[in-house]
């Protein structure tokens, strides 16, 4: 069996893994990042959305570099509380109805209790051909909580607006390479954000590191359009997961345990190609795998960043991820190792001259 890569901190995976916040709701998760980041940081503010921004300082007058992993995890709210208990469900972020039926999902309230339910399924026996084939839609599904009545339901306090999250415990897999947790999109890459900071600790850098764990990405990558605007970043990363082409389901190059992917475009950005050039170079330099990722369709924080201000030089860098927006998600420790190599090292050599040189 193989040895496990790279100096990956498993209780702080865990950790945010397992914390529950959907869009608008990341507070958990974000006084989760602080803690990890705060022995890294010389100072931790938030934007008005609630994205938490940790600042390592540099030199004066050197460039300010900005990379981030958003907080949010898809989820639902409490749409509908029905005379016999069922809850109805509105989806935050996008799920397919196929990934849902008997799954457990878990409701916080205001008062941050927490309650588990099923989602509801029916039995095959007697179902027509024409229904077993058919995606029901998230919108026709029900949470059963094990109650008789909305009135149990009231009495846990739960209301219309409440957060339901998946109910799943990190998982370290049969080879301890492959993690398997809920939320990896994108709490993997909140971890990455903590993990380059505590690389760069220990090193002198040039460049201001911001590190950012955004907000409400799966809804319209709100948190990255304030946080930049905040930030006024010189040059900034954006850190997301991309569909891992290496299962029955899904054929493709990009697979778990390739390492770094550059990614070159996808519906809203096309990436800097001087800082493609770059993280190619330092690749190279390091002896790190170079993979590359493409989209047309779907988008991550760098969409929104940079357009900020006058625009600002950025890039995503790519986590194949097995079975994102689901109850359970696959990545490999190789791919985020890599990756965190190779944004500590950029940071080292971000300076002034550099900065032109990626401004072409």
């Amino acid at each position: 069996m193989e040895q496990a890569i790279g100096d990956i901190n498993l209780e702080m995976l865990k950790e945010l893994s397992e914390a529950h916040g959907i869009s608008g709701n990341e507070k958990e998760v974000s006084r989760m990042m602080k803690k990890w980041m705060n022995p890294y940081a010389d100072e931790i503010t938030y934007d008005n959305l609630g994205s938490i921004i940790g600042l390592q300082k540099g030199e004066e007058d050197q460039p300010t570099f900005m990379i981030c992993g958003h907080m949010d995890e898809v989820g639902f709210l409490v749409r509908e509380i029905d005379e016999q208990g069922y809850i109805r469900m509105l989806p935050v972020g996008g799920w397919w109805g196929h990934v849902l039926p008997s799954q457990t999902l878990v409701v916080t309230t205001h008062e941050g209790k927490r309650y588990q339910g099923v989602v509801g399924s029916s039995a095959p026996h007697g179902l027509s051909k024409e229904v077993k084939e058919k995606v029901i839609h998230p919108l026709d599904l029900f949470l059963d909580l094990g109650v008789a009545n909305r009135a149990e339901v009231e009495e846990l306090g739960i209301q219309i607006g409440d957060m339901i999250t998946p109910d799943t415990e990190f998982t370290v897999m049969n080879n301890p390479n492959y993690l398997m947790g809920k939320a990896w999109d994108d709490r993997l890459c909140a971890a990455m954000v903590v993990d380059v900071m505590r690389l760069l600790s220990q090193d002198k850098h040039k460049c201001n590191l911001y590190g950012v764990g955004t907000v409400q990405e799966e809804v319209g990558l709100r948190g990255a359009r304030t946080a930049a605007n905040m930030l006024h970043p010189d040059v900034a990363i954006a850190l997301d997961v991309t569909t891992s082409m290496d299962t029955p389901m899904d054929k493709g190059i990009n697979g778990l345990g390739k390492g770094v992917v550059l990614s070159l475009m996808d519906a809203g950005i096309i990436a800097n190609k001087n800082f493609i050039a770059k993280m190619e170079e330092i690749c190279k330099d390091l002896d790190l795998d170079i993979n590359y990722d493409m989209m047309t369709c779907g988008g991550t924080d760098a969409d929104n960043i940079h357009k900020a201000h006058d625009g600002v030089v950025t890039m995503t860098l790519s986590i194949p991820t097995r079975y994102m927006h689901s109850h359970r998600l696959i990545i490999h420790r190789k791919d985020y190792w890599q990756t965190v190599l190779l944004m500590a090292e950029f940071a080292r050599r971000l300076d002034n001259e550099l900065l032109q040189i990626l401004k072409g």
